[in-house]
């Protein structure tokens, strides 16, 4: 097969994934943003997903995602349009908001209250808006040993930095994303994600969405509501080594 038909076929396979989850939550179709993320791959896998209908694309990393963003400007989505959503799904450092809040639409991973500042600083200058996740630590929610790697706020921060998130001009909060701890089973985890949400969702009534999800526990975050998913290697295949 060629590079377009496997992943044409890999995209089909997982939407249809996407779907019988969806049936089986009792959730009505569509009702979940398939986020396909990218990282590691070339710019031209982006535009074959593209011409196969995807509309949101993931990135981990801010200088690979800046050079796809700069180099598929022709996709971008106007405003009100159809063209390709940037999200920024990886860590970030503050010395990067302003480069982030450039191209992306939305950064699921803020988990500090400087960073929610630092972004809504660069969203302002860059005469854009943001919408924002606060990533979750489930590891810490579930009493386990934090994954450093992994990032994400724990118990009274996550409302600390929600609110700041919501007070900070140019900044839209969406909603909470999290990644499942290793050896937890995905469907306790996303049911700790979606009890801290409602935590949320009583002072910000609009924060309804949640990332959460990717190619090997996608039904388990459907089930407990997740609105979008992060899946990367069950569409685009093993992930090449770091450039």
């Amino acid at each position: 097969m060629s590079r377009r038909e496997d992943l044409r076929a890999a995209l089909a396979r997982t939407r249809e994934r996407v779907a019988a989850a969806e049936r089986a939550a009792g959730r009505a179709p569509g009702s979940t943003t398939l986020v396909v993320v990218t990282k590691f791959f070339p710019a031209s896998d982006v535009r074959e997903l593209a011409a196969a209908g995807v509309r949101d694309v993931g990135e981990n990393r801010d200088q690979e995602a800046r050079a796809k963003a700069a180099d598929l400007a022709d996709l971008a989505d106007p405003a009100g349009g159809d063209g390709l959503r940037w999200h920024f799904i990886g860590q970030l450092q503050t010395n990067k908001a302003r480069s982030v809040a450039g191209y992306a639409d939305a950064v699921h991973s803020v988990d500090r209250t400087r960073l929610a500042h630092a972004l809504a600083e660069a969203a302002e200058r860059a005469e854009r808006h943001l919408g924002v996740f606060v990533q979750v630590d489930l590891a810490a929610a579930l009493g386990l040993e934090a994954d450093a790697g992994r990032g994400g706020a724990a118990g009274e921060d996550v409302l600390r930095v929600a609110d700041a998130v919501a007070g900070a001009g140019h900044l839209r909060l969406r909603g909470l994303m999290a990644v499942a701890p290793l050896g937890v089973e995905p469907e306790r985890a996303f049911a700790e994600l979606a009890r801290t949400a409602e935590r949320v969702r009583r002072d910000h009534p609009g924060a309804a969405e949640l990332s959460a999800g990717m190619s090997g526990d996608l039904e388990a975050a459907v089930a407990v509501g997740a609105t979008h998913l992060r899946v990367g290697s069950a569409i685009l295949g093993t992930r090449p080594p770091a450039r």
